[in-house]
């Protein structure tokens, strides 16, 4: 079962790992958490005043806060300066960002989940520039967490009311090929996601408080599970990080802490790139 590693956070719903060597998290009412791991201790360094779903880390340190509340994505500097960075396009503004994730070039994909059971899920892509489009349709059913393989060769997303994960492939132009099935999940609510370095992913659900591991060989693995709800409570999001990224961390949206759990083989490490420019 999982430790813990910090109490007292108002319902995260995400986490990420800063090679500095602390967490990120987010709070139910727009905090941003910064949580040092010697002791457990956190403060608040920036505040929305929304929602905090995902969050990403620049090559800077700045945060990339998705907010359904305010229905844009922040960008925040490490000394918690707000600016708006997307609202998503003119013809389709966003409704429900919930989760981002860079790739090697710097472009930024983002989920917009759409309505719970409205069938309005889609990904935009931010570039270095600050530029936002739509990237892809092609996952309607309340599209959540996000990860690229190591090749990045494949967007994969959390399709939380499918229930499973998809991937869509990156061509060669950087668009949107066609959605592929990757699992299908009966009877739960997957969330998070996140690749270690041989290409299993690890997949947070939100219902029930549990965490697979999801290989081709072997399919999907039960390696948390915990039917009170207390040590991993809804398990939305999971995150690498530690010495030699051997620790995964997972944030509880229907508890007050962040847990952490050990693992034999390493996460993948994620990009950060260049902070994307802020248009004015």
């Amino acid at each position: 079962m999982s430790r813990t590693v910090a109490e007292g956070l108002d319902h995260p719903e995400c986490v990420v790992w800063d090679p500095k060597g602390f967490l990120l998290a987010g709070g139910e009412a727009g905090q941003l958490y910064r949580i040092d791991l010697s002791d457990g201790s956190h403060r608040i360094i920036a505040d929305t005043k929304g929602w905090i779903l995902g969050i990403a880390l620049d090559g800077d340190g700045n945060a990339y806060l998705c907010d359904p509340t305010n229905r844009c994505l922040f960008k925040a500097t490490p000394e918690g300066e707000l600016s708006k960075l997307s609202e998503g396009t003119t013809e389709l503004p966003m409704t429900t960002p919930n989760y981002s994730v860079f790739d090697a070039q710097g472009n930024l994909y983002v989920s917009d989940s759409g309505d719970w059971l409205g069938a309005t899920g889609r990904i935009y892509r931010i570039s270095p520039k600050g530029e936002t489009i739509i990237w892809s349709h092609d996952v309607p059913h309340f599209a959540n967490g996000l990860a690229l393989n190591s090749s990045e060769t494949y967007l994969y997303v959390v399709e939380s009311t499918l229930p499973g994960i998809t991937r869509i492939p990156i061509l060669s132009d950087g668009s949107a090929g066609e959605a592929e099935l990757v699992v299908k999940m009966p009877l739960t609510v997957p969330d998070g996601i996140a690749f270690d370095e041989i290409g299993n992913l690890y997949i947070g659900c939100y219902r029930p408080d549990r965490i697979y591991k999801f290989d081709i060989t072997d399919g999907l693995t039960i390696i948390a599970d915990d039917f009170q709800g207390t040590s991993i409570g809804a398990p939305t999001n999971v995150a690498f990080g530690g010495s030699h990224l051997r620790t995964l961390f997972i944030a509880s949206l229907a508890r007050w802490h962040i847990g952490a759990i050990e693992v034999d083989v390493p996460g993948q490490p994620l990009n950060r790139p260049a902070p994307i420019a802020v248009k004015e």
